[in-house]
């Protein structure tokens, strides 16, 4: 009992410090204006509430109005943070990449991947990861696996849409895009297979940023006991794929694991199957959680205007008359989809999939005649020029000639980053995306069942309720 009450005593004493502190510290002069809200929580809960009541922008646009700057601090994830806004700061950041700043994860990203944390940073993995990745990734290597997309699509639509009066979208795109995923990063494509690992990805996504809380229950706990089962069964895909390399049963550009396993660092050295089983991990999650978030939204937005829908439907119908019985998509055909890209860049200008990132300082440095000192991190935010009527004008309406010509001023539109940092999967997005789009469209005209349905962003853009649709056959 004395113990307990030494151990309550000393963490009120603590709050109260920290508290004062808080209350009665000033700042260092040239410091961007701002607060850093309650002690040790700072303006995280603010900052992740507005994204649960479905208006993530407003934590930005509030504050850049109360202190007419569009560069603030704040204290976001146990972080002394400045936020940059606008298309002036994504220029800044994205220009400055690896000389000012550096990318920035939460503890929690090496914890649910330790084998990389192990020899090096995130940092430096991510560095490793982005030099190996753009020969796979880049249009040319993808153009070979437009059909397997559509292979896939087609057995999609065929096992969950077809035949039935109504579904929920959202987790149909996220089993899309997971299908995908898994067929192009590993050779699994058996359902059942691709199924056993789909419970498993759903905890790691949800609790990989997360309060890093290591207990029963949590969904940090979750996602770790998660990371570990897909690891295991990832292991052993990649000794089997060792064998079937050396074998000639496998092909070594059949998907980004052989990939992994022929291709070496400048060195000559080859990834360790941990490294590699931890990469594939990344990429499963980052292949197909965005994407199937812009999949439901595209689903979204053509039930409420038909007005759009219809001259996306012409498109897609002349691509698909124009193929013989049974012929799978292809790059020409990929390349004919003006419009319907149009209108998947404007579904991710008004519901980015992800909604910003954190750099770190990595110096002591000027922004905007303010400085910003060396270890804080800075979040830059789309939201801040994809609504801002400076950057688009009305905003809020739904309008893909935005992206007619040459489309929208450099670093307004900004879904995929930018920089040295620009998503290495925007092109294998794009595909993804069109190929569902493709599928779904010349299929089916549907509508909302609940037409107010409330948008939930955590971290991503979701519907509150995954998405019902009344869905009505086109007749042959």
């Amino acid at each position: 009992m004395e113990l307990s009450y030494v151990s309550l005593l000393s963490a009120f004493v603590v709050a109260v410090s920290l508290s004062l502190h808080f209350l009665f510290f000033k700042p260092p002069a040239g410091l961007p204006p701002g607060r850093t809200g309650w002690p040790v929580v700072g303006e995280s809960l603010e900052f992740l509430s507005t994204g649960w009541k479905g208006h993530p922008e407003k934590f930005i646009f509030d504050r850049i109005a109360r202190y007419s700057s569009s560069v603030f601090r704040t204290h976001l994830l146990g972080e002394r943070a400045a936020v940059f806004c606008g298309a002036a700061g994504n220029k800044f950041l994205f220009s400055n990449e690896n000389k000012l700043v550096r990318a920035w994860w939460p503890a929690s990203v090496d914890k649910v991947f330790p084998s990389s944390s192990e020899s090096s940073s995130s940092q430096e993995e991510a560095v490793k990861m982005r030099r190996m990745l753009p020969s796979f990734l880049k249009p040319e290597a993808l153009q070979r696996y437009v059909g397997v997309m559509d292979h896939i699509a087609r057995r999609h639509f065929a096992s969950g849409w077809e035949g039935r009066d109504q579904v929920v979208v959202f987790p149909l795109a996220k089993h899309y895009t997971f299908w995908v995923a898994c067929r192009l990063f590993v050779s699994v494509e058996d359902p059942s297979h691709v199924d056993r690992f789909a419970a498993p990805f759903g905890e790691l996504a949800a609790g990989l940023i997360s309060v890093p809380v290591d207990l029963p229950g949590t969904p940090f706990n979750k996602a770790i006991k998660a990371s570990n089962f897909i690891r295991k069964e990832l292991v052993e895909i990649i000794k089997r794929r060792k064998v079937d390399l050396s074998e000639g049963k496998a092909s070594p550009t059949q998907d980004i694991l052989s990939h992994m396993l022929l291709t070496s660092d400048e060195s000559g050295k080859f990834m360790h199957e941990l490294d590699i089983a931890d990469k594939i991990l990344g990429l499963l999650i980052g292949g197909h959680d965005t994407a199937s978030s812009a999949c439901a939204f595209v689903v979204k937005y053509l039930a409420e205007l038909p007005h759009i829908y219809q001259p996306l439907y012409k498109e897609q119908m002349e691509i698909a008359n124009s193929k013989k019985e049974g012929e799978l998509l292809n790059w020409e055909d990929i390349q004919k989809m003006k419009y319907s890209w149009n209108v998947a860049c404007e579904v991710l200008r008004l519901a980015p999939p992800l909604q910003g990132a954190f750099r770190e300082a990595m110096s002591d440095f000027m922004y905007n005649g303010f400085t910003i000192p060396k270890g804080w991190k800075i979040y830059w935010s789309a939201n801040s020029t994809h609504i801002n009527p400076d950057c688009f004008p009305e905003p809020k309406k739904f309008d893909p000639s935005r992206f007619e010509g040459t489309g929208p001023a450099p670093y307004t539109f900004v879904p995929f980053g930018g920089g040295p940092r620009m998503c290495p999967g925007k092109e294998y997005a794009r595909l993804e995306i069109l190929v569902f789009m493709h599928n779904l469209v010349k299929r089916f005209r549907w509508e909302k069942i609940i037409p107010d349905e409330k948008i939930v962003v955590n971290p991503m853009p979701i519907p509150a309720r995954g998405l019902p649709v009344r869905l009505y056959p086109h007749k042959a």
